[in-house]
């Protein structure tokens, strides 16, 4: 049956907007965690002598959900490829707000003991299995749905969910921080976040029952193109070489995000001094900012090839490192100097990377395999890329007397190591411009 231009806009315009709108409740929920966990649950649920050590454990069960990722990626992606990608997308909004509306329930430690901070782990690796299998599944809708010389731009805009959600979680807290005293917040104020997922989760969920599904993998179905077995030995078994290169290639989202998206925050606060509001201020607006450029990359990624702009983004990201933290440092307490730090680089050059990732690497896996492949690369790699940074960050730090030049040459290497995989994507694929990579080119 033939699909008119304007029906077809319309069942596109569905699609995008339910992929976007569900990823940014995704990411609102795993940021919100982040956001409490420094706050509320070092204090209610792992109470200590020693605040230090309170702080650690609610980070460590900050960190479960990144480990908890891949695995979402790997089940979720087996399902999306054998099932389809949009019952997998209702799915994973759907655990991950039943999780974070839960961590609003729960009662503290105070009233329930060790059961409190068992619950709280349960319902964070629940969050993590969710995200790890969302990210794929939204991506995939768009750019499987949109035209073939406008999928970079489209295929973006699920990423705007992420720096939207960043920027909501903190809205909320900082807005019930504003609105509540002390003591009410930390009495009930902060669970009201939390339960506003609900609310999200049932408005996401029925945006994206109502979408078709891909028709990209529809056609595959059709066609009975499955990958033999286990889609995750398949992708294995097919692109063993491209998997490794784009888990490099990804390596700098990563890392960049987490030292300006996090270490910024201690470093600019503990060793600048600067104020807890001007430096989580001066992080909204880059995340801002790369809310509009994201898809602005996007749709340059479709005229001039996806590793042209992945690649050079990179580099830029990882040579700008060192002329941000010399701003940072000889800022002399202007707001304005910092943020301009921080706008930048996050804003600008990270947006260069983010949103070009979802159509690079979803063009060098076959259809078969593909919510495995992008699921597996961008989830497994996060472990590493992502959780163990701010570990990586303080280290270096320390062992430069507080001072962060060996950080930007860790920043600058990785920068180095993403461009160098990314230009073998593109000699692989055997383009460096606009043309999709071929199944028959990807396999390895």
């Amino acid at each position: 049956m033939q699909i008119s231009g304007q029906q077809s806009g319309h069942r596109l315009r569905k699609v995008v907007t339910s992929s976007t709108i569900g990823a940014m409740v995704e990411w609102y929920d795993f940021f919100l965690y982040g956001v409490v966990a420094g706050l509320v649950f070092n204090k209610l649920y792992f109470p200590s002598t020693d605040p230090v050590v309170g702080t650690l454990l609610a980070y460590t069960t900050f960190a479960a959900g990144f480990v908890a990722r891949p695995l979402g990626g790997v089940i979720f992606g087996h399902f999306g490829d054998t099932l389809g990608r949009k019952r997998m997308l209702v799915l994973t909004l759907m655990i991950m707000g039943i999780a974070t509306t839960a961590i609003g329930l729960i009662p503290t430690y105070g009233q329930i003991g060790i059961w409190a901070p068992i619950l709280l782990l349960v319902c964070r690796i629940a969050q993590g299995i969710g995200l790890g299998g969302e990210w794929g599944g939204a991506v995939l809708m768009t750019f499987e749905s949109a035209p073939a010389n406008r999928r970079g731009f489209f295929a973006s805009l699920p990423q705007t969910g992420m720096s939207l959600g960043l920027v909501l979680a903190s809205g909320v807290i900082a807005l019930l921080s504003l609105l509540l005293s002390d003591k009410d917040f930390l009495a009930w104020g902060w669970r009201v976040g939390f339960l506003l997922s609900a609310v999200m989760v049932i408005i996401g969920s029925y945006m994206r029952s109502n979408v078709e599904e891909s028709p990209e993998f529809e056609a595959a179905q059709r066609t009975q193109k499955a990958a033999p077995g286990l889609p995750f030995l398949a992708m294995l078994r097919q692109y063993p070489r491209v998997v490794l290169a784009c888990m490099g290639a990804r390596f700098i989202d990563g890392v960049f995000f987490n030292v300006f998206g996090v270490f910024s925050l201690a470093y600019l606060t503990q060793t600048l001094k600067l104020s807890r509001n001007d430096a989580l201020l001066g992080v909204l607006i880059g995340a801002g900012v790369m809310t509009f450029f994201i898809p602005l990359w996007g749709a340059v990624s479709d005229r001039v090839g996806r590793p042209l702009v992945y690649g050079t983004g990179a580099l830029l990201a990882g040579l700008s490192a060192f002329p941000a933290f010399w701003l940072m440092q000889h800022s002399g307490g202007n707001v304005l100097l910092v943020w301009t730090a921080i706008i930048i680089p996050f804003g600008i050059f990270h947006a260069a990377v983010f949103g070009t990732m979802s159509s690079m690497f979803s063009e060098v896996f076959d259809p078969s395999v593909r919510y495995t492949g992008i699921s597996f690369v961008y989830q497994f790699a996060g472990v590493f890329a992502g959780g163990l940074t701010p570990i990586i960050a303080t280290w270096l730090s320390a062992k430069a007397g507080g001072e962060p030049w060996y950080l930007c040459g860790y920043v600058l290497a990785i920068g180095i190591l993403s461009a160098v995989c990314t230009m073998w994507i593109a000699f692989r694929s055997g383009h460096a411009g606009r043309r999709e990579l071929a199944p028959s080119k990807a396999s390895a």
